[in-house]
């Protein structure tokens, strides 16, 4: 059967989505892949005349509803195109079911997926391949936040406007967190290398080979308030592995639920790597657990997760080896590129490229 890949482009308000589309169709295209890009739901119903800051209730629903209901139709529908397709096929959904809900309460929520006889773990988990949410511009990049290439937008561009879309940003990466494969794009120093990430992600998932790029990374204390992020509790184990191979398994817990994600790296040149993915049942990541590599312990360690001033880092607490140690990583971030800091935060050193602090040498039993 073959291999459709099916991933998610979402994102706070003005953050580039649009044009994003049209790169990707362009770039993979011409790398012989078909390309379908399914509209984004909301704005057709907008369109429509469905108003989605409605003081009716029932309406409010019944349009949320239907938006969702639409939304999985139109993909299960473009899934069985694909399967007809030749060529190596991808779909990208310019957002996905997951973005209904950052929208609503949690318990209005919880009634349209029982009406539509769906859940929040299927709709995130088991729908596609890879969520790709860029960074609005109102969060880091406010010079270039405009409402005028979209009639639909409801976000000012005053500083009003700019706080709702910083929030709307965080409650869309909130909805999508647990996903095995999300990956928040920054607001980099200009917008082509923002795009650039975005085609990177997505050659990712269909497996293209990768440069190797170093993330930035930092030894620091906290010596200020943080704010809000999302936490969770990270468990990783190393498996056996063929030389110049990793292979790894992570558990994410974070409010009651969990991930379990199976990675395989593979270095096939100097400068370039194979690296796949996939999420596992507990069943399966309990007897993989039988492949544990020896001569390494079981990684443990407290993340928290937030955007500072447009760019998307983590935080990592281990407690297990080196407790206490804390890892900040700046994610996404090209290599000459600044990293604006976080000021609660301060760097006690500069570790990028140390081999001494990955995590498959922290893991050696010393």
């Amino acid at each position: 059967m073959q291999d459709i890949k099916r991933i998610v482009l979402t994102g706070g308000p003005c953050a580039g989505k649009t044009t994003a589309l049209v790169r990707i169709i362009e770039h993979f295209s011409s790398l012989g892949f078909k390309v379908f890009t399914l509209p984004e739901v909301p704005t057709m119903f907008t369109q429509a005349g469905m108003n989605y800051l409605t003081d009716n209730p029932r309406f409010f629903y019944e349009g949320e509803k239907a938006t969702l209901e639409i939304q999985m139709a139109l993909e299960d529908k473009f899934m069985s195109m694909a399967a007809t397709c030749a060529e190596p096929t991808v779909i990208v959904c310019d957002r996905g079911t997951m973005d209904v809900s950052a929208y609503m309460k949690p318990e209005m929520w919880e009634d349209i997926t029982h009406a539509v006889g769906t859940t929040t773990e299927e709709l995130r988990d088991g729908r596609y391949d890879a969520v790709l949410h860029l960074v609005s511009a109102a969060d880091g990049a406010e010079q270039f936040y405009t409402t005028n290439n979209n009639a639909s937008r409801n976000e000012a561009a005053d500083e009003k406007g700019l706080e709702i879309a910083r929030e709307l940003d965080k409650k869309v990466i909130k909805a999508w967190t647990g996903h095995s494969h999300l990956r928040v794009i920054n607001n980099q120093e200009d917008f082509d290398k923002k795009i650039n990430r975005v085609l990177k992600e997505i050659s990712h998932v269909l497996g293209l080979p990768q440069p190797i790029e170093e993330e930035r990374k930092y030894i620091v204390e906290v010596i200020g308030e943080m704010p809000e992020s999302i936490e969770s509790s990270i468990t990783q184990t190393y498996l056996v592995a063929e030389p110049d191979s990793e292979i790894r398994l992570r558990r994410r817990n974070w409010q009651g639920k969990v991930v379990n994600v199976h990675t395989t790296k593979k270095r096939i040149s100097a400068m370039e790597q194979l690296v796949t993915e996939r999420q596992i049942s507990n069943n399966l990541y309990e007897s993989m657990l039988q492949q544990a590599d020896p001569y390494r312990q079981t990684i443990r360690k407290q993340r928290r997760s937030f955007i500072w001033k447009g760019q998307y880092f983590e935080l990592d607490t281990y407690q297990e080896p080196l407790g206490g140690l804390m890892i900040l990583e700046a994610k996404g971030i090209a290599c000459h590129e600044e990293v604006r800091l976080p000021d609660f935060l301060r760097v006690v050193e500069d570790i990028t490229g140390n081999e001494r602090y990955y995590n498959y040498h922290l893991a050696l039993r010393r």
